[in-house]
């Protein structure tokens, strides 16, 4: 069977685990070359030899995904080493959790730096590169559910997922003619390496999503690879919300 990927590269951000991780691995198998990166060089090795020991092609670079150089560099090296890029998923992200009466500036920026500040430019970055070299392009954001709806402590949490859906809106002016789709996934309640490590999560999720359980990692990778895939090619501006319906009803978990 053909793979849809074949002879495409890709850049992810933060796939050292969870979401992440599954994107890069389903993109892999399905024949694209990968950079991944995450903060932690060492776990962005061991992401990468999970992947290349079933075949794939991986290379792993460890650095700050909020770090305008360094996003630079993951451009400049897809392009060295593998002759072009395609696709550019902006994972990486950080959750801080805070009483909007006692959030700090410094949680503030630090938040946006990572969610907003690395999403844009590692899109503007990746965008500049495929507009020169004039074969379109894939760029996807990952926002979440809190963009959607209210969650306790996590106003400005959910305010940065709400500006990547909002950036996605807005670059379809002057990517799409170039024919660079660009979207977001939002995914609600997922089970990954952090999420699990709460005995109450899944039980918790499971009694409040209307499909009757959390999402995985998978369900979340599924959704991504078709926006990055050929099928989506009229599909840009869009955020797609895994979430098992739980946006439709919102009850809040206890």
């Amino acid at each position: 069977m053909e793979k849809i990927f074949y002879n495409k590269t890709a850049i992810i951000t933060g796939a050292g685990t969870g979401i992440g991780f599954e994107i890069a691995k389903q993109l892999a198998a399905q024949g694209a070359a990968v950079i991944l990166n995450d903060l932690d060089a060492g776990l962005a090795k061991k992401a990468a030899q999970t992947i290349a020991a079933v075949g794939g092609k991986v290379l792993p670079m460890g650095g700050d995904a909020s770090d305008l150089s360094f996003l630079q560099n993951l451009v400049d090296e897809a392009v060295a080493r593998f002759g072009h890029l395609d696709i550019a998923v902006a994972n990486a992200g950080i959750t801080t959790y805070g009483d909007f009466f006692e959030y700090t500036p410094e949680q503030f920026q630090q938040l946006v730096a990572v969610n907003l500040q690395g999403s844009f430019f590692l899109a503007q970055f990746a965008a500049r590169q495929m507009k020169a070299q004039g074969m379109g392009g894939r760029i996807l954001f990952m926002s979440s559910v809190t963009g959607h709806q209210s969650h306790r402590h996590l106003a400005t949490y959910g305010m940065t997922k709400a500006g990547l859906e909002q950036l996605a809106r807005g670059l379809v002016a002057e990517l799409a003619p170039l024919q660079i789709t660009v979207n977001a996934v939002a995914p609600g309640a997922t089970l990954t390496e952090r999420t699990t490590g709460d005995a109450d999560y899944a039980e918790t999720w499971k009694k409040i999503t209307p499909t009757g359980r959390a999402a995985t990692v998978q369900d979340i990778a599924h959704a991504a690879l078709f926006l990055l895939s050929p099928l989506a090619g009229q599909i840009t501006g869009q955020t797609l919300v895994v979430d098992g319906g739980w946006t439709a009803v919102s009850p809040q978990p206890g």
